[in-house]
Order: structure tokens, then sequence, then C-alpha cells
């Protein structure tokens, strides 16, 4: 089986959430790059590293009970024309329970390759609280 084109970032970070809300191990695993260097570190998780390991860690997740649904918000994103660094705030819902659960925050870094964008680090952990903006720039005169 082909693996899927990702023509951007964000069509790699949709499949990568359609992916994990369905517990689909094959679709999660196709939005990773199948380079030795990926990295995936879950909330209060170990560093997994290598395809082997960030492939495991999610058979594990994905054998839990619980189904998630994800809202993503507060969503920062900054591009290159081979990288690009997605900063979201995962507002989880688990089974039936309208009751979101604490925030995380979550880094998704993918790397464009010869097969579309695909990433190459995910790493979220509980959030301290509301994202906090830019503060203000002085209004200073030089």
């Amino acid at each position: 089986m082909d693996s899927p084109a990702f023509p951007t970032p964000q069509d790699a970070e949709a499949a990568f959430y359609v992916a994990f809300e369905k517990a689909d191990l094959e679709a999660m695993m196709a939005v990773w790059s199948d380079d030795e260097d990926i990295v995936c570190i879950h909330p209060m998780g170990p560093r997994l590293h290598g395809y082997p390991a960030v492939r495991q860690g999610w058979q594990r997740l994905f054998a839990g009970d619980g189904r998630m649904r994800f809202q993503l918000s507060a969503a920062q994103r900054f591009q290159s024309p081979l990288l690009a660094v997605h900063v979201v705030q995962e507002n989880i819902l688990l089974g039936g329970n309208p009751k979101p659960q604490p925030p995380l925050v979550a880094t998704n870094i993918y790397q464009l390759t010869g097969r579309g964008w695909r990433m190459i680090l995910h790493h979220a952990s509980p959030s301290p609280g509301a994202p906090q903006g830019t503060p203000p720039r002085p209004n200073v005169l030089h």
C-alpha cells in the first residue's frame, strides 16, 4: 500500500489528528517520516526515538480503552521551505464525556520529504494555563 502524500504541513497535521481519534496505527505511522531521527514524547512519558520506538509507543497508547476527540486552539505556525513547526493547544474529550480534559500543549514539527510533508516530532505536555500572547513592546523612541 502506498503512503499518502501530504502536500502541506496542515494536511499532515489533519491526518495526524484523524488517525489519533480513530486509534488507527497504520494511518498514524503514514503521517510520520520513516527516518530514524524522529521523536515522540507523550505527556509525562519517555522520549521515544526512531521509527520502531515511536510506532510501539502509539501501539501501546491505542491499546487503551478511551477514545479521544481533539479540538485544537491557540495555533502558532512557522514554516520555512523544508520545515514547519506547529504549536497548538489540544483540548481533548474522552469517550462520551462532554467535559474536556485539562488542555495539553503540543509541538508538531513536519519536514518536506520526497513523499510530501511528514511529521518528525510530536511533543505534548500539560498546559500551564491559558496561552500567553506576545508581551506589548514598550513605546520607546530613539
